[in-house]
């Protein structure tokens, strides 16, 4: 594997993003395209892309809450990738864009058998409350980033 990180800021780049987004979630779980791509794939997301020889393999977003923390989803690691430590690089590359731009919190909204691998990269439960969404339930998760 030849591993790159883009911080995806052109059209080409977030491109990558969507296409492991469409391939690593949507077909796999029958989400529908208005359903995976809302409202915060817009000009305030920041996108992060893993490539292997310049094929887009892992991706995920991030997008301000307010002026101290930021939401990170759609974690999105390929499935023939999975299970090789990209989606801990991958958040870790976000985790430094983050704190450049001045956040300090970041918050991920977990499924259940997401929980302990954030948990292992510094991520705390902060309510037991699970979220119910459209495809996943969830639980609301953060990480203190100074």
């Amino acid at each position: 594997m030849e591993i790159n990180v883009i911080r995806a800021e052109e059209t080409w780049q977030r491109a990558g993003a969507y296409y492991v987004r469409i391939q690593g979630m949507a077909r796999q779980h029958g989400i529908t395209l208005r359903r995976e791509f809302d409202d915060h794939d817009g000009a305030a997301s920041r996108y992060i892309v893993l490539t292997d020889a310049d094929f887009p393999v892992a991706t995920c977003r991030f997008y301000p809450l307010d002026e101290n923390s930021v939401m990170i989803g759609r974690v999105v690691v390929l499935p023939e990738y999975r299970g090789k430590g990209l989606g801990k690089r991958m958040l870790e590359e976000a985790e430094s864009w983050i704190r450049e731009l001045g956040f300090a919190k970041a918050v991920v909204e977990s499924r259940d058998v997401a929980r302990g691998f954030y948990e292992k990269i510094g991520f705390s439960v902060t309510d037991c409350t699970v979220i119910h969404g459209d495809t996943f339930d969830c639980i609301s998760m953060e990480k203190a980033l100074t």
